[in-house]
């Protein structure tokens, strides 16, 4: 099964990750843990210049290109061989912060993202995904305490607003697919729920 989870910035989605995880190994499932950017030597490599302050320049059209570069090698590197060995494979981001930030962020067209999400992914979508809510400012103070700021976390509020409007529009297009879960509770608490949640998705899958 493949599991994503979604969310502002700060919502807490590296730190939960690893807990996820020891609660599925818990109950008895083979996990792989993986983000985006980033999974593999040349995604890790990409991950660096999206993120990098100095990059102020780029442009969303580059932007949009370097981080289906680190997802194409991450499907066929990591996640496809992980799901056909049996394993739940459980990544943090993927397609959907595309058009999330870049789409709805950065107000490009979605019809053309869409596109190139597929030819990055050669059409793999995620089973479930998780979206650890928290509103925008909230999570850019948390960003902003725990020091890891970077390129993304430097675009103006009303760009993380029309993020995370872009999350609630994808919900709702397609809730099937989507969990929501309350990230602006304690970890411990955002930990329990996240582990419910998924484990109930696993067993009526």
């Amino acid at each position: 099964m493949f599991i994503t989870l979604e969310g502002p910035e700060g919502s807490g989605k590296t730190s939960q990750i690893p807990r996820l995880a020891d609660a599925l190994r818990a109950a008895g499932h083979q996990v792989l843990t993986t983000r985006e950017p980033g999974g593999t030597p040349i995604g890790d490599q990409i991950r660096k210049v999206l993120f990098d302050l100095g990059n102020k320049t780029m442009q969303p059209r580059s932007e949009i290109l370097l981080f289906q570069a680190s997802r194409a090698q991450l499907v066929d590197e990591v996640i496809r061989p992980a799901l056909a060995d049996g394993q739940v494979v459980l990544c943090d981001r993927y397609a959907d912060s595309t058009m999330a930030y870049q789409g709805y962020g950065h107000e490009m067209d979605l019809a053309q993202l869409a596109e190139l999400v597929r030819f990055a992914t050669g059409g793999l979508k995620p089973d479930l995904t998780v979206f650890l809510d928290i509103k925008p400012q909230d999570g850019l103070r948390r960003r902003d305490a725990d020091g890891n700021w970077n390129r993304l976390d430097d675009y103006k509020l009303e760009f993380h607003e029309r993020v995370y409007a872009g999350y609630k529009a994808l919900i709702a297009a397609e809730p099937q697919r989507w969990e929501v879960v309350d990230a602006a509770r304690t970890p411990d608490e955002v930990a329990a729920n996240l582990a419910q949640v998924v484990l109930d998705r696993l067993k009526s899958k």
